[in-house]
């Protein structure tokens, strides 16, 4: 599909696929994120996809049987989201199948995800707008197998609010609310492939290799507007409560002097790596990782687990080990808000630049034309982040090329081109 098909699509008849997905299997769409440290609760994604979809279509006994996924290890990821994925591939024509499936080292990779709507930054694979409730469900139980239960709250509440800017804002984007799924390599579990998916405000990458037993989420793009809304069944989804929360009781943690090091001004700074872009990493600038206590060095890993702690126990923490083994050479700076109030001042940004982790968190400026009435959609309520791993991006399988599309992964996008931010 081409940006000229998204582009002259209706504007409100995909509207709220993702909220009826949820709503079918049993889920809602909770605020809860991912606030892991070393000591991650174990995932135990358990949706029960039987049944009937929103529509009334029964899910065949494949995508059923996947969905239901108790991943305590990194091998039991892998296996459960291979199955998922080979279940959701037996709902797909041939033509579908062709459009979802790559090479593993396919450059396209690198391009084809972004903080800016699909209109901007065309995605790989297939879009979930355009598949039948069976085919969604059943690409969402990948999203299931391969996430913890806070990973995929996280995913769905981003989707979620996404779709709330498209029903109550007054942006002119139509193609808020689309999702693409894409697979690069065979979904197996004696093999290296990486399931990619995304839209506006979120680019999963996650690479699965079941040969090295190892799983990466870098790089990843996680985004919110609004950073608070209120569901169909009225409750208030907050998607990035964990990523605040986790993130001020570091700053709340540290000494005066140390806050005199980390801080960089009232002024909330521009991303430097954006979502989609290629970058040189930044390092240096801010507090040391050697001059933190180690329970400051616990909470800081606590703040990037948000990311790289998306998945199982076992996954979460190899990958938290190697990055604390490289803590004292790690960097974090932060500028804006010094006290997590919503009500006050334009948000905030922070960097944790070192060898094995880069993250950067930064509200943005405006509103991107998304406005809703008493609901903030800009600062504290728009915000754009990344995690990459300057030594394993994709699993090494390809070289982080800059997006296609207007602008690429520029900072501000949110539906309207980058002039306008």
């Amino acid at each position: 599909m081409t940006n000229a098909d998204l582009k002259n699509r209706p504007r409100r008849a995909k509207a709220m696929w993702a909220a009826s997905l949820v709503l079918a299997t049993g889920l809602t769409l909770s605020g809860c994120a991912v606030g892991a440290s070393s000591t991650t609760t174990p995932s135990t994604s358990s949706s029960s996809a039987s049944g009937s979809t929103a529509s009334g279509s029964t899910i065949s006994s494949a995508a059923e049987s996947a969905a239901v996924s108790t991943s305590t290890t990194t091998a039991d990821t892998i296996a459960n989201t291979a199955a998922a994925a080979e279940a959701f591939l037996a709902t797909l024509s041939d033509e579908q199948r062709e459009a979802v499936l790559y090479d593993y080292d396919d450059e396209i990779k690198s391009t084809s995800w972004s903080n800016f709507p699909v209109t901007f930054v065309e995605r790989a694979g297939l879009n979930l707008a355009a598949l039948s409730d069976e085919q969604k469900i059943a690409a969402m139980a990948v999203l299931e197998a391969l996430l913890s239960d806070e990973g995929y709250a996280t995913v769905t509440g981003i989707i979620g609010g996404d779709e709330y800017l498209l029903e109550n804002s007054t942006s002119t984007e139509d193609s808020l609310g689309q999702y693409y799924i894409a697979f690069f390599g065979d979904p197996s579990d004696a093999s290296a492939f990486e399931v990619q998916f995304g839209g506006h405000h979120l680019g999963i990458n996650a690479t699965l290799d079941g040969n090295a037993d190892a799983i990466t989420f870098a790089p990843t793009h996680l985004g919110v507007q609004p950073a608070v809304y209120t569901n169909a069944d009225g409750e208030e989804v907050q998607p990035f409560s964990t990523i605040y929360e986790t993130a001020f009781a570091f700053y709340d943690s540290l000494t005066d002097q140390q806050k005199d090091e980390l801080y960089q001004g009232e002024q909330v700074a521009s991303m430097v790596c954006v979502p989609g872009g290629t970058c040189d990493y930044p390092t240096g600038t801010g507090l040391s990782g050697a001059d933190l206590t180690d329970e400051q060095k616990q909470l800081l890993l606590a703040v990037i687990a948000n990311w790289a702690g998306l998945a199982d126990e076992e996954t979460t923490a190899t990958a938290l080990a190697e990055i604390e083994a490289t803590l004292d050479d790690t960097f974090v700076n932060w500028s804006g808000a010094t006290v997590y109030d919503m009500s006050e001042g334009d948000g905030i940004y922070f960097q944790v630049s070192g060898p094995k982790a880069y993250v950067e968190f930064a509200a943005q400026e405006g509103s991107a034309g998304a406005d809703v009435d008493g609901v903030v959609t800009a600062g504290w309520g728009h915000v754009h982040t990344i995690y990459r791993d300057p030594t394993n991006d994709y699993a090494n399988s390809v070289t982080q090329q800059q997006a296609s599309g207007m602008g690429g992964g520029a900072p501000g996008g949110g539906g309207t081109p980058p002039s306008r931010n």
